[in-house]
C-alpha cells in the first residue's frame, strides 16, 4: 500500500481536468496569432451572404394572431397524435377505453368551438 495522501489523486485529477480544455484553446490562440495575420478590409467587413446592407432596425412587429394560430395548431396537432394509438387499436378497445376516447374527442371539439366563438380563427 502506498503512503500517499488521498488528496493527491484529486489534485492530479483536477489539474488534468483544467488543463484538458485549456491547452487546446491556448494552442489554437497561439497558432492564430502566429500564422494568421489580421487582414481587415472593406471586403472582409462587408455583408456575408446575401450582400444586402442592413438599414434601420431589425425589430419587426408581428400580429399576435400569428402566435395564436401557432398555439392552436400545436394544441390540436399534439392531441391528434394521441389519437393514433386509439385508431390503431380501435377494434380491440374496451368499453371504458371507447368512452374515454369519446370524452377526449368531445373535449377537442369543445376547445375548437371555444376558439371559434372567441374569434381566434377569424383573420382580420
Amino acid at each position: 500500500m502506498s503512503d500517499t495522501s488521498p488528496y493527491l489523486f484529486l489534485t492530479v485529477f483536477l489539474g488534468i481536468a483544467i488543463a484538458f480544455p485549456l491547452v487546446p484553446i491556448g494552442v489554437a490562440y497561439l497558432w492564430s496569432r502566429t500564422f494568421t495575420p489580421a487582414k481587415p478590409g472593406a471586403e472582409k467587413n462587408a455583408a456575408y451572404e446575401c450582400g444586402i446592407e442592413s438599414t434601420g432596425s431589425a425589430r419587426i412587429q408581428f400580429k399576435s394572431q400569428y402566435y395564436l394560430y401557432g398555439i392552436i395548431f400545436l394544441i390540436f396537432d399534439v392531441e391528434a397524435v394521441f389519437l393514433i394509438p386509439i385508431a390503431v387499436a380501435f377494434l380491440d378497445l374496451s368499453v371504458g377505453a371507447a368512452v374515454a376516447t369519446l370524452v377526449f374527442i368531445l373535449l377537442l371539439v369543445e376547445g375548437l368551438a371555444w376558439a371559434w366563438s372567441k374569434g381566434a380563427l377569424n383573420w382580420d
